[in-house]
């Protein structure tokens, strides 16, 4: 569908509001790390970790369509103010809590579904806002840049967390989160987001109805063959690229302290910067983009494995920079594609539906990854487990966490036959031409 008014020539609006978002990343990840270090000094478990991250992603899960139809429906930069403000005041009852002593871990499960809540609304208005701030030749530097912020997170955050969190404890590093909403609110309230033209041909069975309004952007996914089956490949790519979101940080912690653990999420971010400024340059010279997201989830299959090998600070900060590095070009690339074939004005309601299939199995492998960890892969490889006496175990190492590292192996096996699938899949293929 063609825009007829507010054609965006210019890079200018996105970068503010990126930057804005920017420093509130920075803050959020800043809590992130800390709530993590915090929780497992409490507990010592594994599935502590996954349960905070399964609380983070399910209520994304659960509302994306009807998120998706609301943003398709209402102002997109005004639910993208809404969320910010919400997502402020949950900090701010954090920072509450800590401050009366009062914050126990049941707290940290509700207030990340609740945030989550807040995320999924404004990660949709922002993505399809994107479509009406950025040019069409512009818009695989946009994805680049997207990405870049949760780069620049990954590697800021948490060395700044583990030094504060020493200096001026959870609270205060909380606090910090909260101070950095202002610069985001900010910058949405400076730039105005064009709405996009409604297409009557898209929208004549949906303006009547919410339920049809929400269901249409599934139909139109179904409708898109190409799209449809790259969205699918996306359901185990995400399930078996996940398990170092919950994993990493019991991994490492089992063998060294949480300043290291500060330190590999800061040298690895420098990986996933590096991807980014490289998706920003060559992102739109790509010339069959399937075919590169492919082999950019092939290669963080190999850093999957190299998360695994060995209990050595260097394997997994190669491997993990690896994953890193892949993830611009995988994301940006993905979210380039449906921000090319799909009509601006339903956009979210596409995206929701994307999301909702792609990340569907996320829920399970963060529920199963802590209790496989716990109760498991990790007693199989402690001194007097049934793996210790093996070649299993002569590789890849005896004791705690050498168990999180024969799953992170495990996955990026069948993350290689996956992508050996995808590559022979003809739908998704036809992708580029349809």
């Amino acid at each position: 569908m063609a825009i007829k008014e507010n054609k965006p020539n210019s890079l200018n609006k996105f970068l503010v509001i990126w930057s804005g978002e920017l420093l509130s990343t920075i803050g959020s990840g800043l809590t992130s790390f800390g709530l993590g270090v915090w929780m497992f000094e409490k507990t010592g478990l594994a599935t502590t970790f996954a349960l905070t991250v399964l609380c983070a992603y399910l209520p994304n899960i659960l509302i994306s369509p009807f998120a998706g139809t609301l943003v398709d429906r209402w102002n997109r930069r005004l639910i993208m103010i809404i969320s910010d403000t919400g997502d402020a005041i949950v900090t701010l009852v954090v920072v509450l809590l800590l401050h009366n002593d009062l914050l126990e871990i049941w707290h940290i499960y509700l207030i990340v579904g609740i945030s989550a809540i807040f995320s999924t609304f404004q990660e949709l208005a922002f993505a399809a806002g994107v479509t009406m701030l950025v040019p069409k030749k512009d818009l695989a530097r946009s994805g680049g840049l997207m990405q870049m912020g949760q780069a620049i997170q990954l590697t800021i955050s948490p060395i700044l967390a583990g030094l504060l969190y020493a200096k001026i404890g959870l609270y205060g590093i909380i606090f910090i989160d909260f101070i950095t909403y202002f610069f985001a609110l900010t910058a949405l309230f400076l730039i105005q987001i064009p709405q996009p033209e409604s297409n009557q041909s898209t929208d004549k069975n949906s303006t009547g109805s919410f339920w049809r309004d929400t269901l249409l952007g599934g139909h139109y996914l179904l409708s898109q063959k190409g799209l449809l089956a790259l969205t699918l490949f996306f359901i185990p790519v995400n399930f078996l690229l996940n398990f170092p979101a919950v994993l990493l940080g019991p991994l490492v912690l089992s063998f060294s302290t949480t300043t290291v653990y500060g330190l590999i999420q800061t040298v690895s971010g420098i990986g996933m910067i590096g991807g980014s400024l490289l998706m920003g340059i060559w992102g739109d010279k790509i010339k069959n983009r399937t075919r590169a997201i492919i082999c950019f989830v092939l290669f963080s299959a190999f850093g999957l494995g190299l998360l695994g090998i060995q209990p050595k600070i260097l394997w997994i900060c190669l491997g993990y920079s690896i994953i890193l590095f892949c993830i611009p070009f995988i994301s940006g690339t993905m979210q380039g594609i449906f921000q090319d074939k799909v009509e601006p004005s339903v956009q979210g309601r596409v995206f929701a539906f994307k999301s909702l299939l792609s990340r569907s199995l996320l829920p399970l492998a963060y529920l199963m990854a802590g209790i496989l960890a716990d109760k498991i892969f990790n007693p199989l490889l402690m001194p007097n487990g049934k793996l210790s006496k093996g070649t299993i175990g002569s590789i890849i190492g005896i004791g705690p966490g050498r168990g999180i590292g024969l799953m992170f192996i495990i996955s990026a096996v069948f993350l290689f036959f996956v992508c050996i699938m995808a590559w022979k899949n003809t739908d998704i293929n036809s992708t580029e031409t349809g």
